[in-house]
Formats: structure tokens, C-alpha cells, sequence
């Protein structure tokens, strides 16, 4: 980020405080972090207020703290006071996006979005340098510390929001002001705060809202709601680019893995490279060396202490149902010497659709040509109860045990095994993590 006076930063927060002169040149939440040059924003989260830390930053030499109220124990010209910290801190955000001189490219959907974010960041690479959001940073917190560690000198920055409720994109997009805004795909996510799916894909739409003057929408038209997602674009006044199957890239397209969930991702990131009239030619090659991301369908092939070899196909990062589907079907089609695996953790955030959901998972998983279930959590059981006799199930509570039982017992040479749930709800990724520890 640029420097910002001191007087700048009450200035863009509406902070009548009046505090030292200081040139700042870092902003933090995290106290560990604050040095020389930083303002450090304490914000009160579920588990800890950033306000018990403001005495320790500043200990550590950070020169200025934002705060929603004077705290007796360190020196009140230091302290700018706020009424909410996290709006201004996005507020923060918003002017070092507003001294960008490079295209921004905004981008949310209920999946694939860190994928489609890092992707869109490498073929843009071809062409001029580029940032983007790093890991998953796409929430209130999130997107204004990404738009504070932006690189003024980037001709490109790609920025991911998320959200799980109404109003959130309206909010963050506010701040990203994107030139381009993409929606990767609309599916069920988080709807059990919403009345409807179609409440989902109006939540989505809502990154238009923040398009400058003259800005494009880029929308997969197989998406659910699609004809909503583009009406609400124009409503917006946006140029509109459409993909998907029907509609994308004609050349030559060479893809480490080639599923269905990596062709949109693929087809996407081309779409905005077409937007920007650059060459799609010497981006779809660029993306001929794109690999998948650390839980997110990365594969590796890991030993076996018997001897030989299984593949472990590492999607534990999320357990959205779609893409649930996806990856199985693509674990289905895959040539195997040994057996395929599947462990599927439960999915979260379903609402009253919950039980449905995991029974249309067991009813595809009985389509397919796959050797062996493992379900974990309660929720699992109704999946397990539509698989037919030839499929091997087991059943877990939770991860306890799960590891060890897949290393000692259950795989052998050749097998593929695919692990796949919510995140937080199941843990599966701890699983990941024991086996590639080995």
C-alpha cells in the first residue's frame, strides 16, 4: 500500500481524533504483526477482542491504533477512535483500492472460487503483473486485507468475495469497486440463511451493484439462475460475457486434470482474458502448467507400508453438495488398477434440505462404479442407506480413528481414494493431513 498520513486515515474513517503525525505504510489486526509504520485495528471477534492487544502493538514500536473506544492504558494521541472498527477498516480498504491505476477483477460464487481466483491470477501473469487475494481471504476481514496489501504496481488485481447472508457481497463489493465481475456458479450454499435458492443467487448478484461506470459481468450460463444473475447485471449498466458449455473457448485447451469442475474454472478465467482483448491463445496455454490447490482436488500418490502405491485425491477443503457430485463423478470415471474410495464427510449449511441432500449423494453414489463408502458424521447415514449390497460402507462418528483405520486396514496398491466434506464440520482435512504425514 501507499503511505497514509495519520491525519489521511482519520480523515477516510470520519475519526475526529487528534493523534501524532505518522507516515503509515502497514495496516494489521494481528498485534504480532505490528511494527514500524503500522496502524494496528482492534477488532472484537467471538474469541478475543483486538482491543486487549492495542498496548502490546504499540510496545512494539506500531505507530497509531484504531479503536471504538479510549483505552486508559496507552497514550490517547495514538488512538483513533471509531465507531465500528471492521467498517473502517474497509473504509481503508476502499481508498487503497480508489489509488489502483490497473484493472480489478472481482469475482464470488457458491464454489470454485479461490480455484477460479488463482487461476485467473496465473494466465493473467502472461500478460503484465498481477495480484490477487491471498488463500481464501474473502470475507468483512478478509477483502479489506487484501485491498490493503494490493501492489500499486500490479496491472491486474484479482479479488474473491464470499458471503453467507444477504448484504455481505452489497458490502464488501462497495469497497472492491471491481472493473470486471464474475460469478463462477450458483448452488444451495449457506441456505439455511436464506428463505430460498433464489435468495442465494440475488445475494450473488449483488457484486454488481459495485461495477464501475461501463464494467463487465461475466456469468456461466448453465449456472442456476442464470437469466437473474445477467438481468441483474444489466440492471446495473454492465457489459455482458457469458460461458459455459455451450459457449467458450474454441482453441486448444490442455488442462492437468480435465473434469467438468476444472473445464468451468478454465473457462472462466479465459472469459475474463477475452474481456480484456487479450490473447485467450497464450492464456489457455499458461494454463497448460495450472495444477489443483491444496484441498481442492490436488492428487498425490503416497506409499504404502505393505508396499506399493494408492492416490489420494485431497478435496477436503469444502463439502458443498454440487460439487460433491462433481467429484464424484469424476472419481467414478477415472481408470483405477486397484479400488476406488470415497470418504465424504457430512455437508453443512443445508437447512431443511440437509437430509435430502445427503440421500440424492447416496442415490448418485449408487449409479456408480465405485468400490467403497466410508461416511463420517450422523448425518452420513442416510447416504449410506441408499447404497446397494456391491459397495463396501463403513461408518464413522467423526475423523477419530479415521486415519489410522484407511493406512492399517482398508487401502492397498493401486486404489484411488477421494476425501471429501465440510471443512469444519467434518475435519476430514485432518485426515488428509495424517495420510500425506504418512
Amino acid at each position: 500500500m501507499e503511505k497514509i498520513s495519520s491525519d489521511k486515515i482519520s480523515e477516510i474513517v470520519h475519526s475526529k481524533s487528534k493523534v501524532v503525525a505518522a507516515e503509515i505504510t502497514e495496516v494489521v489486526t494481528d498485534s504480532r504483526k505490528a511494527g514500524k509504520g503500522a496502524l494496528f485495528v482492534a477488532i472484537k471477534g467471538e474469541k478475543f477482542d483486538g482491543h486487549d492487544f492495542v498496548k502490546t502493538a504499540l510496545e512494539q514500536g506500531c505507530d497509531l491504533a484504531l479503536v471504538e473506544r479510549l483505552l486508559p492504558n496507552v497514550p490517547v494521541e495514538r488512538q483513533i477512535v471509531v465507531d465500528n472498527t471492521v467498517e473502517a477498516y474497509g473504509q481503508l480498504g476502499a481508498y487503497n483500492r480508489s489509488r489502483f491505476k490497473g484493472v480489478v477483477i472481482g469475482l464470488t460464487g457458491s464454489a470454485g472460487k479461490t480455484t477460479t481466483k488463482e487461476e485467473i491470477k496465473h494466465v493473467l501473469s502472461a500478460f503484465g503483473k498481477t495480484y490477487a487475494t491471498g488463500g481464501n481471504h474473502n470475507n468483512h476481514i478478509g477483502v479489506p486485507q487484501s485491498l490493503l496489501e494490493m501492489d500499486p504496481d500490479a496491472d491486474y488485481a484479482v479479488i474473491e468475495m464470499g458471503m453467507s447472508a444477504k448484504g455481505e457481497i452489497s458490502k464488501l463489493v462497495s469497497y472492491v469497486r471491481p472493473d470486471i465481475a464474475l460469478i463462477t456458479n450458483v448452488y444451495p450454499m449457506h441456505i439455511e440463511f436464506f428463505e430460498s435458492f433464489e435468495g442465494i443467487a440475488e445475494a450473488k448478484a449483488e457484486i454488481f451493484e459495485g461495477l464501475k461506470t461501463g464494467g463487465t459481468a461475466i456469468i456461466n450460463e448453465d449456472t442456476n439462475f442464470a437469466d437473474l444473475l445477467e438481468k441483474r447485471a444489466v440492471e446495473h449498466g454492465a457489459k455482458i460475457v457469458k460461458f459455459g458449455a455451450k459457449n467458450h473457448y474454441a482453441g486448444k485447451l490442455e488442462l492437468e486434470q480435465d473434469g467438468e469442475i476444472q473445464r468451468y474454472n478454465a473457462w472462466a478465467a479465459l472469459s475474463v482474458v477475452c474481456s480484456l482483448g487479450l490473447d485467450e491463445a497464450k492464456a489457455a496455454a499458461a494454463l497448460k502448467t495450472f495444477g489443483a490447490l491444496d484441498g481442492r482436488g490436488k492428487k498425490h500418490v503416497l506409499s504404502l507400508a505393505a508396499g506399493g502405491t494408492y492416490t489420494l485425491i485431497d478435496d477436503s477443503y469444502s463439502g458443498q453438495p454440487e460439487a460433491m457430485k462433481i467429484a464424484i463423478r469424476a472419481l467414478d470415471a477415472m481408470p483405477c488398477e486397484g479400488r476406488k474410495i470415497a470418504v465424504l464427510g457430512k455437508m453443512a449449511e443445508l437447512g431443511d434440505t440437509s437430509q435430502a441432500q445427503h440421500i440424492s449423494i447416496g442415490r448418485l453414489l449408487a449409479e456408480c462404479n465405485i468400490d467403497i463408502v466410508v461416511g463420517v458424521k450422523p448425518e452420513m447415514k442416510d447416504m449410506l442407506a441408499q447404497l446397494p449390497s456391491r459397495i463396501t460402507q463403513y461408518y464413522f462418528e467423526d475423523k477419530e480413528g479415521l486415519a489410522a483405520f484407511l493406512q492399517n486396514k482398508l487401502l492397498q496398491n493401486g486404489d484411488i481414494l477421494l476425501i471429501k466434506g465440510a471443512r469444519y464440520s467434518s475435519e476430514l482435512y485432518k485426515v488428509t493431513d495424517a495420510l500425506l504425514k504418512g
